[in-house]
């Protein structure tokens, strides 16, 4: 029995021996050890201090994003102004010049009479100068791309002319324009005015 109870103390001994050992062991921090613990620690903190960078990173590339969206917007709002301003000004010129050409047209009316007037006139000089003003005139309403409506002996189109007065059957084919009292003229492919004619009945 007492052989029994040494080998226990001795077991009792050994264990807490061996404790103590492994408790010197946790305590005992080699500098080596502490600097891998340290560099450890350091290189787990190190993406925590990448992270800000990245949020900054992200917001510039937003602000990037939204900025060109809007120079987008800005240059798309632009190139429509600059549309519609080019089709008003268009608009505007062609009021413009439809308005002159429709004014004159008297004066150009006038002009031909004038030079048929002063067909029969001795005096050439007045007949040359007559003739040169009217063509200046008529080449003036040509750079207009004003043109004269003449449909003398074809079918009557009201889009075109005005039939003011009616002729006989002998004056030419049914519902033709046989006669022209006064010149009408396109602007383009739009009426500046309507010719006025005699008609043969139908």
């Amino acid at each position: 029995m007492a052989r029994i109870r040494r080998k226990k103390e001795r077991q009792r001994n050994m264990s807490k021996n061996e404790e103590q050992q492994q408790t010197a062991a946790q305590e005992e921090t080699t500098p080596e050890a502490e600097a891998q613990m340290t560099e450890g620690n350091e290189t787990q903190e190190a993406p925590q201090e990448e992270n800000p960078l990245q949020a900054k990173l992200e917001q510039a590339e937003a602000k990037t994003a939204e900025y060109l969206a809007m120079a987008q917007r800005v240059q798309a709002d632009f190139e429509n102004f600059r549309k519609r301003n080019e089709s008003v000004r268009a608009d505007a010129y062609a009021d413009g010049r439809k308005d002159v050409a429709a004014m004159m047209l008297p004066v150009l009316d006038n002009l031909e009479r004038a030079v048929e007037a002063a067909a029969g006139s001795q005096d050439e000089a007045m007949k040359s100068g007559m003739e040169l003003v009217l063509k200046q005139m008529q080449d003036a309403y040509g750079k207009l791309d004003v043109t004269p409506i003449n449909r003398l002996g074809e079918k009557f189109d009201p889009n075109l002319e005005n039939a003011i007065l009616q002729g006989v059957p002998e004056d030419g084919e049914p519902g033709t324009v046989c006669q022209v009292l006064q010149k009408g003229y396109k602007i383009g492919e739009k009426v500046l005015r309507h010719a006025m004619v005699k008609v043969v009945p139908e």
